[in-house]
């Protein structure tokens, strides 16, 4: 008998004929014989629903009560889904992340687990039920209901997963694994058998929205392989571990791509020691996160300093940056909010060389010029107009020859 951890995203769980279908897939592992916990997030639309009611209220609702709102999207799923399996026969008890006594710190909207309480559901379990748990919540030390951001039930199955020693840790959505690129962008992408902790923890961060990054970075730590498979159809899915001999070996696993970019440069400030502290200091300050860097130095012994930003935040960075020249007497400020990022990732780079300048060759002759270069040892990113979005992945794809099935 094994144990496994189901997660189902909130598509999945969208209606009650979807609960339906969850419950028979459930019961299906439970009557063979199986240990089954399920965690669930809210019914697809209802976390925007939630807080579209408390826009309509104030602008910035207190962080606490609003944890308190969303929580409660959950708390129906887990009802629905164990009335479900009740129907069809198969025992199921809910648990909301209090009752499990998933531990968190107190940061509202995006808290972190610290430890889980498993001996509720371990009882479950011993009583031959299915524990149906609720994603994306938890509790602080005071017991004041807290939430772990947007995708935290792929966090919450995982800890889970880890804490209680599963088999596996089986993520349910839309789509039938891990493919080298989004199918929507590309149609001859291809489903990978398998993909190491390493590339999908650099596709999560690049743009791949499968899974949570916090997630794969939790299954990594603990060791915990995920599948990734469709609620909706059969299949063996994508299975996430550590890299192995009998994996695939492709010099490049897969394209990810954010469209949500925006590039800022302040151009002639002093190169000094601690400018660079002095421009991205204040920027992080006000909790935006910076991905890529670039710094010049000219021959008047001044810089101009390039970095990124997630689009929503940059109109804030770019009057932070405004704030900044003036401080620094620095010549002028220019922003960009229409570039995207495409990425090469795979762990073939790591024995292989060459891809880097095979990647710059393949877009000079799409004409497509390059603004910005991130690397690192199993990835390459590059910063793009938008508009050459598709054309890049595409032309990438086909160069890469990731539609093929890789040899061992």
């Amino acid at each position: 008998m094994a144990r496994y951890v189901f997660k189902f995203g909130g598509t999945s769980v969208g209606s009650a004929e979807r609960i339906k279908v969850v419950a028979e897939k459930v019961k299906q592992a439970h009557s063979e014989g199986h240990e089954i916990i399920v965690v669930v997030s809210a019914m697809s639309g209802e976390t925007n629903r939630l807080t579209a009611l408390a826009g309509d209220l104030l602008v910035n609702p207190n962080p606490r009560e609003m944890d308190v709102l969303l929580s409660t999207g959950e708390q129906v799923t887990i009802a629905l889904l164990s009335m479900a399996l009740d129907a069809l026969g198969c025992l199921a008890e809910s648990f909301t992340g209090g009752q499990v006594e998933i531990l968190t710190d107190s940061v509202h909207s995006k808290a972190r687990i610290k430890d889980i309480g498993v001996s509720a559901i371990q009882q479950c379990l011993a009583s031959g039920k299915v524990a149906v748990v609720a994603g994306f919540q938890g509790v602080n030390e005071q017991g004041h209901i807290t939430t772990l951001g947007r995708g935290g039930s792929d966090t919450t199955a995982v800890a889970l997963a880890a804490k209680l020693k599963a088999s596996e840790c089986h993520i349910y959505t839309d789509v039938d694994g891990v493919y080298t690129t989004d199918p929507r962008v590309e149609p001859t992408a291809r489903k990978m058998n398998s993909v190491t902790f390493e590339e999908m923890l650099e596709m999560a961060s690049l743009g791949s929205k499968v899974l949570q990054i916090r997630a794969v970075e939790f299954a990594g730590k603990y060791n915990v392989p995920l599948r990734v498979l469709s609620t909706f159809s059969e299949g063996s899915g994508t299975l996430i571990t550590y890299e192995d001999d009998g994996m695939e070996r492709a010099l490049i696993s897969g394209i990810a791509f954010n469209r949500d970019e925006a590039k800022l440069t302040i151009n002639g400030v002093p190169d000094l020691p601690g400018v660079a502290s002095k421009i991205v200091g204040p920027i992080a300050a006000n909790n935006i996160e910076i991905d890529m860097i670039i710094q010049n130095i000219a021959d008047d012994e001044t810089t101009d300093f390039t970095f990124t930003v997630h689009r929503n935040d940059y109109v804030k960075a770019l009057a932070i940056l405004e704030e900044i020249k003036l401080s620094l007497s620095a010549k002028k400020v220019t922003g960009d909010d229409t570039i995207v990022k495409v990425s090469l990732v795979g762990v073939g780079m790591r024995s292989h060389s060459g891809i880097a300048s095979k990647m710059f060759e393949v877009l000079a002759a799409e004409g497509i010029n390059i603004k910005m270069i991130s690397t690192s040892e199993i990835k390459i990113s590059v910063v793009m107009d938008e508009k050459y979005l598709e054309l890049a992945v595409r032309a990438l794809h086909k160069s890469f020859d990731l539609a093929e099935e890789p040899t061992l």
